[in-house]
């Protein structure tokens, strides 16, 4: 009963590490800008994030409304507060 064995038998299986280790960050929030390079054209974006934060514009002024909310979001999260505890700038 030993260790797992392979296909033929009284091989044994490698077992190696995880190439991907999990170190225990993850993206909480999101922004999607399309700004094409033609001014005729309206840009647009969406800004959301897993504590269900969700918002979209359309229109140059709407757009930099966006990402200011985005940024103030970024300070009230309480995904992302949660996550900065303890941790220091460098």
């Amino acid at each position: 009963m030993g260790e797992p064995k392979g296909v033929a038998e009284s091989v044994p299986i490698a077992v190696h590490p995880d190439p991907h280790p999990d170190y225990g960050r993850r993206p909480v929030a999101w922004i999607h800008i399309v700004a094409p390079p033609s001014w005729g054209v309206t840009p647009s974006a969406r800004s959301w994030c897993t504590c269900g934060y969700e918002r979209h514009a359309i229109g140059r002024a709407a757009v930099l409304q966006l990402v200011a909310a985005h940024g103030e979001h970024h300070t009230a999260c309480p995904l992302l507060n949660a996550t900065s505890k303890g941790r220091t700038a460098a």
